[in-house]
């Protein structure tokens, strides 16, 4: 433990007791669009995102000593930090407490694991963690989709053959936009995501060209005519961005900010 701030071991020990099972506001109303990056970084993981009322959220895992640790890199990975801890035990508390799904009202939720370690060995193990959570992760089997109320996609490493070839699954696979003309199945490939600066000049700051609007909202149209969601990350947090994601269709609004895109967006819904 040398060497680690008193604060962080305060946030560690109180994982490691269980409150990380908090509730969070019990009023607040789900946005269907808003997408936690690197959520794991917030002081709460998970909660934080809820209490802001996102649907969506990202856990960076490591493969360590056969467990699923979350981080950004591998210096800041513990022991107490599990995949399990953060997120999983957590959601499932929420949804019992719910009757059945994250929020009171229903709707989905969406859970973008990023695996950092090497791809077929992590999401080997990430698979045995998920069939323990069977209950309330979305399952598709032989082809058919069992919904419920978490679904998961892979990101990062990601071993798509492997993923392929399972007859029973717990997580699909995030496509790039490369893939936008895959002749690749929804259950599969339920989402498309990709770097925005390497798409993309514009910043959010003055008019996005006619050229670059139409760019993105062929992608989305591309995306949702297969039945994959589409997400774009490293969007600058600013409103003009956020407008023109919103227009567009995108599924998943990526943001660090999130008290800036909740206010924006329920924002724009009262404007509405």
């Amino acid at each position: 433990m040398r060497g680690r701030p008193l604060a962080l071991l305060f946030v560690l020990a109180a994982l490691d007791m269980g409150l990380a099972a908090e509730p969070s506001r019990a009023d607040v109303k789900p946005l269907k669009q808003a997408h936690a990056h690197n959520d794991y970084l917030h002081a709460r993981p998970l909660l934080d995102a809820l209490g802001h009322g996102f649907t969506s959220v990202e856990a960076d895992v490591f493969l360590v000593d056969g467990k699923l640790l979350v981080a950004h890199t591998a210096k800041e990975l513990s022991p107490l930090r599990t995949l399990e801890a953060l997120y999983l035990d957590a959601l499932r508390e929420r949804i019992k407490a719910n009757g059945g799904s994250v929020y009171p009202g229903g709707g989905p939720f969406h859970l973008l694991i990023d695996l950092k370690s090497a791809g077929e060995p992590t999401y080997k193990a990430l698979a045995k963690v998920l069939a323990g959570y069977a209950d309330m992760i979305t399952t598709v089997r032989d082809g058919k989709v069992e919904r419920k109320a978490v679904d998961i996609s892979i990101s990062g490493n990601r071993p798509i053959g492997l993923l392929s070839a399972e007859t029973l699954r717990f997580a699909g696979v995030d496509g790039r936009w490369s893939d936008l003309d895959a002749e690749v199945p929804a259950h599969l490939m339920p989402l498309v995501s990709d770097n925005w600066t390497l798409l993309f000049k514009w910043r959010g700051k003055g008019p996005i060209s006619d050229a670059e609007r139409k760019k993105l909202n062929d992608a989305v149209a591309k995306a949702h005519a297969a039945g994959r969601r589409i997400r774009l990350w490293a969007t600058p947090d600013n409103e003009g961005m956020w407008r023109e994601l919103q227009a567009a269709g995108v599924d998943m609004i990526n943001t660090d900010d999130l008290a800036g895109l909740e206010k924006f967006l329920r924002g724009q819904s009262s404007a509405n």
